[in-house]
């Protein structure tokens, strides 16, 4: 059950050293135990799965900032691809438990974005099977069915390093999947932007027309093609 207020973070001063965004920091103030984070990647674009990731980071990980190894995490938005893909094993190594769950373009279709959203990120919290005693956050959105306990956190992976430790997963995790259907749908350059509405992916809607990953449920301009033979 979600709790009735939402968590927020801190007017934490960044510093340079270890833990420059203070999300440690911020984890190691919440308690004594263990800190779980989940949040999403893809929530925004025209193309393919919406990921969700939770990771638990135990205590020795939250004091010595994984044994120095994650001493540099941030919010995946705020990393470049080569820095999540270095410390996406490097959390794999860390956490105590990493859980993943995502829906498919045709299943947001169905079902709608803010549905899929909550229940990947309900499922990836719930896969995690916490310990008694776990505090579990989730970026920006409270889960009404999850089973599991938790706090929403507003801008949770740029203060609590469980949850910007999930969104480098989430988002490594997703990124790799565009790679791969930017091979199995030449053309449409989803290798590079990931499937979010740059020009170069509207170009490409223009030219080809939509692809079988794309989210044909949402309302944008860049399905708007002209027909064939159109003044």
């Amino acid at each position: 059950m979600a709790s009735k207020k939402p968590a927020s973070g801190s007017s934490r001063r960044r510093k340079t050293g270890p833990d420059p965004a203070g999300l440690f920091a911020f984890d190691r103030d919440l308690g004594v135990g263990p800190v779980a984070g989940a949040d999403e990647a893809g929530r925004g674009c025209l193309a393919g799965p919406i990921v969700a990731a939770a990771v638990v980071l135990d205590r020795q990980c939250i004091e010595d900032f994984g044994g120095g190894q994650l001493a540099d995490l941030n919010d995946s938005k705020k990393m470049t691809a080569k820095a999540r893909e270095r410390l996406y094993p490097v959390i794999l190594r860390c956490a105590k438990r990493v859980s993943v769950a995502m829906r498919s373009s045709s299943y947001i279709d169905r079902v709608g974005l803010h549905v899929s959203n909550i229940e990947i990120l309900s499922q990836a919290l719930a896969g995690l099977e916490v310990d008694e005693g776990t505090i579990c956050l989730v970026d920006g959105f409270a889960l009404p069915a999850c089973r599991v306990d938790h706090r929403r956190l507003v801008k949770g992976d740029s203060t609590s390093a469980a949850v910007a430790a999930a969104s480098v997963i989430a988002k490594v995790t997703r990124d790799r999947c565009m790679a791969r259907a930017g091979e199995i749908h030449p053309g449409y350059g989803f290798e590079g932007h990931k499937g979010y509405a740059s020009e170069s992916h509207r170009e490409a809607i223009r030219n080809l027309g939509p692809s079988p990953i794309h989210r044909m449920s949402f309302n944008s301009s860049a399905y708007d093609v002209p027909e064939a033979g159109a003044a």
